[in-house]
């Protein structure tokens, strides 16, 4: 009888500490809140300047486009560039967690706090979540301002399942990349940017993948940026309904959350150990 308040204490314990990562994270913002306020605009100016390339089609190809074509085009960057800066948020903050733990001076305190690394991983990945909803959310109001944006066939339901499940992917992704600043804390946060930039390349942000090399088009098989984003698509654009969209986009941005999140999460524990063992865990360079 007493097996379950005790585990049930364990879990609130486990919850208070993941929600304690949040928290510090939130005052790291706030510390840092004039390279967020640089970061933001960067990243208004970039997604108005790719937006910007639909509207400006037809002077840039000189063949006459309808309102309606421009519209569509408009639409498929926008998607594209605010579902990338959302995946790539979640990515770099789950990432990054050591490189940020290093800057701080904090890593040697939170690597010996009784507290899991599942835990600790989870805080982190729960607070890219909700920061990077927050910063898409006000890139996409600032756009929209400049844009006149059709979403009356969008299906509410589909896209909070495939942003849902196109999280759990990237934090699984984002787990696998902060083992490397781990192995090499001279180049390991380098490499997470290497990683990046090979997903952004293969997953159709800006161009629909028919148009990649049939070499490199294997690739965005296996990218969860190239379910997430043709699934937003379908499901913003043309108003795919859960049902038709359960398969083709759900399904496989589950099965690779399911997959990374644990493999990750060993992976980071096994590299834990061979830093700690080698002094690499607080080394900078």
């Amino acid at each position: 009888m007493t097996t379950l308040p005790r585990r049930g204490g364990e879990l609130g314990r486990e919850l208070r500490a993941a929600y304690a990562f949040v928290e510090r994270n939130a005052n790291l913002i706030k510390r840092y809140w004039a390279w967020e306020l640089v970061w933001l605009a960067y990243s208004i100016v970039s997604s108005l300047a790719v937006t910007l390339i639909g509207k400006a089609s037809s002077e840039i190809t000189g063949v006459a486009m309808t309102a309606e074509q421009i519209n569509t085009f408009i639409l498929f960057l926008m998607v594209g560039t605010l579902v990338w800066h959302y995946l790539a948020m979640v990515f770099d903050l789950v990432s990054e967690a050591i490189q940020w733990e290093r800057w701080e001076g904090t890593i040697e305190y939170t690597f010996m706090a009784p507290i899991s690394r599942l835990t600790h991983l989870l805080g982190q990945a729960a607070f890219a979540v909700l920061y990077g909803v927050l910063h898409t959310s006000i890139i996409m109001g600032i756009v929209a301002l400049f844009f006149k944006v059709d979403l009356s066939n969008a299906n509410v339901p589909s896209m909070l399942l495939i942003v849902v499940t196109g999280s759990l992917s990237f934090i699984g992704l984002g787990m696998f990349a902060a083992v490397l600043p781990l192995l090499s804390p001279e180049k390991g946060l380098q490499m997470t940017n290497i990683i990046k930039t090979l997903v952004l390349l293969v997953s159709g942000v800006y161009y629909p993948i028919s148009v990649l090399p049939g070499w490199m088009q294997v690739f965005a098989k296996i990218s969860p940026a190239a379910y997430m984003l043709e699934g937003m698509r379908k499901a913003l654009l043309e108003g795919i309904g859960v049902r038709a969209a359960f398969l083709p986009y759900i399904v496989p941005l589950l099965i690779t959350g399911l997959i990374t999140i644990p493999t990750g999460l060993y992976a980071f524990s096994r590299a834990e150990r061979y830093a700690k063992a080698t002094g690499k865990l607080k080394r900078n360079g």
